[in-house]
């Protein structure tokens, strides 16, 4: 699809900051995606789902038991003998087969959901850096475009001023031009208010100064047609992130039904041992001692009972997270396509035909050729144009963004050549 029109290179810098070098959108994103400081959180979380997953799959450390005392014998009233007694043992508790592969599966699980999460800020942050790209371009061609319909209206004023005024008619009209530059100094400074605040949000996402300068170049923007639904549909169910994180919950809370259900049956415990008692004589022994826990009756099954309840959960919001996930799709399919369509009605000169009609309007209106109304309503109209094209091509972005977030494709959205 051919761009409505072309994005000349726009330098956006906040005020008394020298510019540096032109940076391309896609290597700004990519910049931003690397050194967005709040990466750092879901990278440790993953590091720390590693570490419990090491952990998870290993026995439990052997516990030393150390006694010591003294050791009386008596012989009626009598003492026979006094010594020191004591005794050594290492616990070593035993899962029941198969309980460790449980956990360690358990502990995957947590980081698989970790990496999905990481996963699933950075493709959001790459979109919202996009956007924000494109609506920086777009917040300063208003900003200028606003500007210079505002210096038009003023340097109008000053020529009627001017004059000296015969008649209530020009009274009128200068007032009229008056006002209407009144409301465009407004809108163009908060138009120039949108670029700084665009620029500072990049700038904090990047991870550098706020006021650190920025110049982006920006280039056509290509926007291909959607692909087919049950594409999109099919891809959202393999790529969206959402959708595979409840899955990966119903999976792990699966396994934690087949741990419960495992835990049922004793862990046991050797203990192998030795004693010594001297008192008098002494007397070693050596032994090995085993335990077992006595579960209490009904306790194992309110815990399996609480898992499979837990399971079930996963299951009905896997239903529905499904069911959003294909609304959401449609939803955002359906958007998409219409500003492919509204944009496709435009033709590549479309700006610079209401430019050039805004500035022939002033030139004709200074000779008395076109009144007052259709002069400032020409002027309007090209701003409203500039304002309708920018906004539906950054709506047809967000949507673009929005099925790649949810389907996991790429539309080859890449600037043209920068």
């Amino acid at each position: 699809m051919k761009p409505f029109h072309l994005l000349l290179l726009s330098t956006f810098f906040l005020p008394l900051v020298r510019a540096t070098e032109p940076v391309a959108i896609d290597a700004l994103v990519t910049e931003i995606v690397a050194q967005n400081p709040e990466r750092q959180f879901y990278e440790a979380a993953i590091a720390a789902a590693q570490a419990e997953t090491k952990l998870a799959g290993r026995r439990s450390d052997p516990e030393l038991s150390f006694d010591v005392g003294r050791k009386r014998v008596r012989n009626g009233n009598a003492l026979a003998a006094e010594g020191t007694a004591w005794s050594v043992s290492v616990t070593q508790t035993f899962e029941w087969p198969g309980r460790l592969a449980l956990r360690k599966a358990i502990a995957n699980h947590d980081r698989e959901l970790a990496e999905l999460g990481l996963d699933r800020f950075d493709r959001a942050l790459a979109a919202r850096a996009r956007l924000l790209t494109q609506g920086l371009h777009a917040a300063h061609t208003k900003a200028e475009s606003v500007r210079e319909v505002a210096d038009r209206f003023t340097d109008l004023k000053t020529t009627l001023l001017a004059r000296d005024p015969a008649g209530i008619t020009p009274l009128l009209e200068t007032r009229v031009i008056e006002a209407a530059e009144l409301a465009l100094q407004r809108r163009a400074s908060d138009a120039e208010l949108a670029v700084q605040a665009a620029l500072l949000e990049l700038n904090q996402l990047r991870g550098t100064a706020l006021d650190a300068p920025l110049r982006v170049a920006i280039a056509p923007l290509m926007l291909p047609e959607a692909p087919a639904r049950d594409v999109l549909l099919d891809a959202a169910l393999n790529g969206n992130f959402d959708y595979a994180m409840r899955r990966v919950e119903l999976e792990q809370q699966g396994t934690v039904v087949a741990l419960a259900r495992n835990e049922r049956k004793p862990a046991l415990s050797v203990s192998p041992f030795v004693s010594q008692e001297k008192a008098g004589e002494r007397e070693t022994v050596v032994g090995l001692g085993f335990s077992l826990p006595l579960p209490l009756p009904g306790r194992t099954g309110a815990v399996i009972s609480g898992a499979e309840s837990r399971q079930r959960q996963a299951e009905a919001a896997l239903f529905v997270a499904r069911r959003e996930l294909e609304r959401a799709v449609l939803t955002a399919e359906q958007r998409y396509v219409a500003k492919l369509a509204e944009m496709a009605r435009w033709s590549p000169d479309t700006l610079a035909q209401f430019r050039e009609a805004a500035v022939l309007a002033d030139r004709h209106y200074r000779t008395g050729a076109v009144p007052i109304a259709t002069y400032v309503e020409l002027q309007q109209s090209y701003l409203d144009a500039i304002e309708a094209l920018l906004d539906t091509e950054a709506e047809a972005l967000a949507a673009a963004l929005a099925l790649e977030e949810l389907t996991g494709l790429s539309l080859n959205l890449q600037s043209a050549a920068q």
